[in-house]
């Protein structure tokens, strides 16, 4: 009887363990989502939040508007622009801006907005402005590389007459 009793005794110390062990685990998983998870919201949307920008890790984007750019070693301050709004944004990372970093280019600020009206960057992504441009008004994109390739191709095809 006293085996018996040992066994069981030592089974419901297992299965205690392995409860504390579980619930560990699980408490981690969630409070590490919760210290990682960011919203995406737009400049309107941040600057209508009232309080709660000031408690929540953000992403907000918009094109930079032309000629905001002052860079400050690894970082930089800059306006964000969407519509008619405008954002202030300090960026200081452990990397220096991208390349595409440039006037008009669309940038996405991941940080936080502090009682001071400056979005706090802590990390920047940017689209070259070029790339994404749209096409000029009356100008068809399918035309302009064509003629593009044709004016290209022209001149081999004269030369090895």
């Amino acid at each position: 009887m006293n085996a018996a009793m040992k066994s069981k005794n030592q089974g419901m110390r297992v299965g205690i363990a392995i409860v504390v062990i579980l619930g560990a685990i699980i408490y981690l998983a969630i409070t590490g989502v919760q210290a990682n998870k960011s919203y995406y919201v737009t400049i309107q949307e941040l600057q209508g939040m009232g309080n709660k920008a000031y408690t929540r890790h953000l992403r907000v984007a918009g094109n930079v508007q032309p000629g905001s750019i002052q860079h400050k070693g690894m970082g930089a301050d800059f306006v964000l622009v969407e519509n008619t709004r405008t954002l202030h944004v300090a960026y200081q990372g452990d990397e220096p801006p991208p390349d595409t970093f440039k006037d008009n280019a669309q940038a996405l600020a991941i940080g936080t907005f502090g009682h001071d009206g400056v979005f706090h960057a802590t990390q920047l992504q940017a689209k070259c402005a070029s790339k994404y441009a749209p096409a000029a008004p009356g100008q068809n994109p399918a035309a302009a590389q064509a003629t593009g390739t044709a004016s290209i191709i022209a001149p081999t095809t004269a030369a090895s007459k």
